[in-house]
């Protein structure tokens, strides 16, 4: 392992220090993905399925045909019997979670009297179909089939469609398959990649437009839904994965590397990886675990290009200077680790998700705990939320005035009218009364 890997810096906020802040500068999206993503994306709107297929060929290397382009109820059964029973077991009490906390997520729809007799209110409508990103190349991520579609099931969307690259023989991972089913998917497509996201927004011949697109993605992904945002709604902006982990001494360093490692492993090679100390001892035995534990772990060739390029070890004089690095960095996903963590979870502002002791490492976030894994990254997350089963009902606004509300509201509204030069408007209240 280099020694220049996992750097340990020190930091304080009486002034900048050139390799914190280049970490903390990412872009949210890659310019160079913005360019090819925008050539795909004009094939698809273009050609339809035709480019569809040659980019799945090109860059998925499969051997898709438009035919086979859609999952089959015999491949359905197929992926039923290769499925094991541990993960299936797996599979349904992970969606059970999800499910249960996507249903106290719902809001009711609601009214207040006027003052004179009429009606306000919200209502909320589910979509009536949305498009699901699960990426498939890289690491086959079943896990996000269900932290999308079952909360577009539980919001009541009626069709749920989704979208993973298929292999070289033109197949969907089973795994997969059985977790979209399980979410509650009516429609799956072997596609994945700007072409998949371009289909969705688009629609052809064989994908109908969607109205919605949800999940998160590699650098080209995201770039592309970026892109298409305007012809669909989208959740956020949702690529490489990320990971900021404060803690003090009361931390356990094989604990911390491990988590730290959890992100460095997805495959895109511009993950991130924090760590927020208050002790240089910590932060050392912290980077030994890290290189120790990376030789372990099955997927070292990603691995090596975060520790490369992507993860930093950061000591400060205390955790006020570290919470402040956090929020600056704004992660996806962010541990607290310290002895009394209640006293500094209210001053977290900027997290996609927040972990919070040590016996709350972030993959029960991915897999198991209940939120959505679709989370804001690239420093989005200072304004965007993670996905939510809000994210699939579009509100919808209720006014029902009587004569009487119109008629206490009339000076407001002449009021405006006069004041934007906007005559119609007051008019079409006014003339009510003549």
């Amino acid at each position: 392992m280099s020694r220049n890997w996992a750097p340990i810096v020190k930091w304080d906020t009486s002034r900048k220090y050139g390799k914190v802040e280049e970490f903390l500068l990412r872009p949210a999206v890659e310019e160079q993905a913005m360019q090819a993503a925008a050539s795909i994306l004009a094939d698809v709107e273009e050609r339809g399925d035709k480019a569809v297929i040659e980019c799945a060929r090109r860059f998925d290397g499969s051997n898709i045909s438009i035919r086979r382009l859609r999952v089959t109820d015999a491949e359905i059964a197929e992926a039923d019997r290769l499925v094991d029973d541990d993960f299936k077991r797996a599979a349904a009490e992970a969606r059970r979670r999800i499910a249960a906390f996507s249903e106290k997520g719902l809001r009711s729809d609601w009214s207040m009297p006027t003052p004179r007799g009429g009606t306000l209110g919200e209502r909320f409508v589910p979509y009536d179909r949305v498009g699901a990103y699960i990426p498939g190349g890289a690491a086959p991520l079943a896990s996000t089939a269900l932290m999308t579609l079952t909360l577009a099931k539980v919001a009541g969307v009626k069709e749920l469609v989704a979208c993973s690259p298929a292999g070289p023989d033109g197949r969907l991972n089973p795994y997969i398959i059985h977790a979209l089913v399980l979410a509650g998917a009516t429609e799956i497509y072997k596609i994945g990649g700007v072409h998949a996201i371009g289909a969705m927004a688009y629609g052809t011949k064989t994908i109908a437009k969607v109205r919605k697109i949800v999940g998160p993605g590699g650098p080209y992904v995201t770039a592309a839904k970026r892109q298409v945002y305007g012809d669909v709604a989208l959740d956020m902006v949702a690529g490489p994965s990320e990971i900021a982990v404060l803690c003090d001494t009361s931390a356990k360093p094989a604990h911390v590397a491990a988590d730290l490692l959890s992100q460095a492993e997805h495959g895109t090679g511009s993950e991130k990886s924090l760590l927020v100390t208050t002790s240089q001892r910590m932060a050392e035995a912290i980077r030994a675990e890290v290189l120790r534990q990376a030789q372990t772990l099955s997927r070292a060739e990603p691995i090596a290009k975060v520790l490369a390029n992507g993860m930093l070890l950061v000591v400060v004089r205390n955790l006020g200077d570290g919470m402040d690095l956090c929020n600056r960095f704004a992660p996806e996903h962010m541990e607290l680790i310290v002895k009394h963590p209640d006293k500094w979870i209210g001053k977290v502002r900027n997290a996609g998700a927040l972990f919070v002791g040590e016996w709350t490492p972030e993959s029960v976030g991915d897999f198991a705990a209940g939120p959505s894994h679709v989370l804001p990254t690239g420093g989005t997350a200072a304004y965007f939320s993670g996905l939510t089963v809000e994210d699939f009902r579009r509100r919808i606004s209720l006014i029902q005035f009587t004569r009487e509300d119109l008629m206490e509201t009339l000076p407001v509204v002449e009021a405006f009218g006069r004041i934007e030069t906007l005559d119609g408007h007051a008019r079409s209240a006014t003339i009510r009364f003549e």
